[in-house]
C-alpha cells in the first residue's frame, strides 16, 4: 500500500503542473529520433530513438564532431548538410527524406522535419529536429510507381489496339466499297466482252490467213483475254468464296502451282524451288495436310509466285519455303529482285495499286488485293518485307483447319 501511495504522489495528477523531467521522459520515449540543436548548430540531446535507426548510443552521437552527417549516405550528406544549415538559421521544413547509415552499413529511408526552439521571452533556443522511418511508404510508393507504369502501358497497348482496329475497320470498308463498285463495272464489261469476244472468233475464223495484218489478230485476241482475266479478278474483290473446305496436302499443292509457272519461269529464266521445313502433324492431319480451301490457296500462291518470277532477273531464284506446327502453316514466297520501298510496302494490298507501272500491260494492282482478302476470309494473315535491291518476301499464316466451316463448308 505505502509503495502504491508514493507512485501515486509521484506521478501527476490532472491540472497539477508538470515537472520538467517527465518532458524530458516523453522526449527519451518518443518513437522517432529527435534531436536538439544549439544555434550553432551543436549538437545538444539526443533520444533513445536514434540507437534503434542508427546503432549508436545518443552519448556517441552527442560526442560526434560531425553529427548528424556522419549518420547519414554518403550519397545525401552534402543535401543535408544544407537543410540543417538553414535549420540553424531559423527556418522551418518538413519531411525532407534522406537514406539513414546504420553502424553496419546497412541503410533506411527517412524523412526529417525541423523548427526553431525559443523561450518564453522569444530567444532562440535552437532548433530541434525529428526523424521518422518511412521506408516502408517508399516501398509502398515505388510499387504504386510501378503499377501506375505498368497502367500506363496497358493503356498504350490497348489505345494502339483500338487504333489498329480502327485502321483495319476502315481497310475493310474502303475495300468492300471498292469491290463492290470493281463488282459492278466487271459485270458491265463482261456481256459487252462476251459479245465481242464471240463476234472476233467469228471474223477470225472466216478470214484467209494471207489477209494483210492477219498477223494483229492473235494480239487482239490477247489483249481480249487479258481484260477478261481483269474482270474475273475484279468479280472476286466483292463475290464470297464459293468453295468448301476439304483435307489436302499442302505439298501437293505447291508441286502443282510451280508446273503452272513453269512456262514463265522459262520464259524469264528464273528457277522456282520448294523447301519444306519442321513439318508437324496435327490431330488427324499429316505433316503436310490442312483443311482449307484448295483452290482459294493455290490462287494465293499462283499470285504471289508469279508476282515474284515478274520481279527477278534472269538467273535469279524463287523460294517457296513451307513449315506446319500443331496449328497452322506458314509458307513464304521469296524472290532475289529488286525489292519494294520501304514508302510503299505498306500499300502493295491496296487495291489497284501496284509496283509493275513500269512495265506497261503486266498488272492493274488487284492481285495481292484479291490474295489478302482470300487469306482473310480463311483466318489468316498475309504481310511482306523487303530489302530495296535485294529481295522481298511474301509470308502467308492459315490455320490448319477452318472449324467454323468445316461442318457448313
Amino acid at each position: 500500500m505505502n509503495s502504491m501511495k508514493s507512485a501515486s504522489k509521484s506521478t501527476p495528477q490532472r491540472g497539477d503542473p508538470i515537472p520538467e523531467r517527465f518532458f524530458r521522459m516523453i522526449g527519451e520515449f518518443t518513437f522517432d529520433w529527435e534531436s536538439w540543436f544549439s544555434c550553432d548548430g551543436e549538437v545538444l540531446w539526443v533520444n533513445q530513438a536514434v540507437e534503434r535507426f542508427t546503432g549508436y548510443t545518443p552519448r556517441e552521437c552527442v560526442a560526434m564532431a560531425d553529427y548528424p552527417l556522419k549518420l547519414i549516405a554518403p550519397e545525401d550528406r552534402d543535401r543535408m548538410a544544407r537543410c540543417f544549415e538553414e535549420g540553424r538559421t531559423g527556418s522551418t521544413a518538413n519531411n525532407v527524406e534522406f537514406r539513414a547509415l546504420h553502424r553496419d552499413q546497412s541503410q533506411c529511408w527517412c524523412a526529417v522535419s525541423w523548427q526553431p526552439m525559443m523561450d518564453a521571452t522569444g530567444r532562440s533556443l535552437g532548433f530541434r529536429a525529428s526523424v521518422r522511418d518511412v521506408s516502408e511508404k517508399r516501398q509502398l510508393r515505388e510499387q504504386l510507381r510501378l503499377h501506375n507504369e505498368h497502367l500506363e502501358q496497358l493503356v498504350q497497348e490497348r489505345t494502339a489496339q483500338i487504333a489498329k482496329l480502327e485502321k483495319h475497320r476502315l481497310q475493310v470498308e474502303k475495300l468492300a466499297a471498292l469491290g463492290e463498285l470493281a463488282a459492278g463495272v466487271a459485270h458491265e464489261i463482261n456481256n459487252p466482252l462476251a459479245g465481242i469476244r464471240n463476234a472476233f472468233a467469228l471474223l477470225k475464223r472466216h478470214l484467209p490467213q494471207d489477209v494483210k495484218h492477219y498477223d494483229k489478230l492473235e494480239l487482239i485476241d490477247g489483249e481480249i483475254e487479258r481484260i477478261s482475266g481483269i474482270t474475273h479478278q475484279m468479280y472476286q474483290l466483292y463475290r464470297p468464296s464459293q468453295q468448301n473446305v476439304a483435307p489436302f496436302s499442302v505439298r501437293q499443292a505447291v508441286a502443282e502451282v510451280i508446273a503452272l509457272t513453269l512456262p514463265l519461269s522459262r520464259k524469264t529464266n528464273v528457277e522456282v524451288v520448294s523447301e519444306f521445313q519442321a513439318l508437324q502433324p496435327s490431330g488427324s492431319l499429316g505433316d503436310d495436310e490442312v483443311i482449307l480451301r484448295s483452290g482459294e490457296v493455290k490462287q494465293v500462291l499462283l499470285n504471289l509466285v508469279r508476282n515474284a518470277i515478274q520481279a527477278s532477273q534472269p538467273g535469279q531464284q524463287v523460294t517457296i519455303i513451307v513449315s506446319t506446327d500443331r496449328d497452322g502453316v506458314t509458307i513464304t514466297v521469296a524472290d532475289q529482285g529488286h525489292g519494294i520501298a520501304a514508302s510503299v510496302i505498306s500499300k502493295v494490298f491496296d487495291p489497284f495499286f501496284s509496283t509493275k507501272t513500269e512495265a506497261i500491260g503486266q498488272g492493274m494492282g488487284l492481285g495481292l488485293s484479291v490474295s489478302h482478302g482470300i487469306v482473310e476470309a480463311m483466318e489468316g494473315t498475309i504481310n511482306a518485307t523487303s530489302t530495296p535491291g535485294e529481295d522481298t518476301k511474301f509470308t502467308v499464316r492459315l490455320p490448319r483447319r477452318l472449324q467454323s466451316l468445316e461442318k457448313g463448308g
